[in-house]
């Protein structure tokens, strides 16, 4: 998933920057800070969109912090690739998170 993960953001947002940070790859704009970031799990990949509850639809995961969502995927799981690449594109257009 993190290469298809790579390959869905910068096919989504041309320019995107790449960083990891506490082992979890995080995709931002240079200057607006991170939108997206991914976290590998035993089980399931937890895509989180810092700026979730603004795009629309909303992912459907909710988080302690207000304006994060989250996108939970499982092995086998059949996911709407054309939804993920939309919210990639939404989420890189609103302000990003500075970590």
């Amino acid at each position: 998933m993190s290469g298809a993960a790579w390959t869905c953001s910068s096919r989504a947002v041309p320019g995107v920057h790449k960083a990891v940070k506490w082992n979890s790859p995080l995709y931002g704009i240079e200057g607006q800070g991170w939108f997206l970031g991914f976290h590998c799990l035993t089980k399931y990949i937890k895509v989180a969109f810092f700026r979730g509850a603004s795009l629309r639809p909303a992912p459907p995961g909710e988080s302690r912090n207000r304006d994060t969502r989250y996108l939970d995927i499982y092995e086998g799981d059949e996911f709407d690739e054309a939804q993920l690449v939309a919210w990639v594109k939404q989420a890189s257009k609103l302000p990003g998170e500075r970590m």
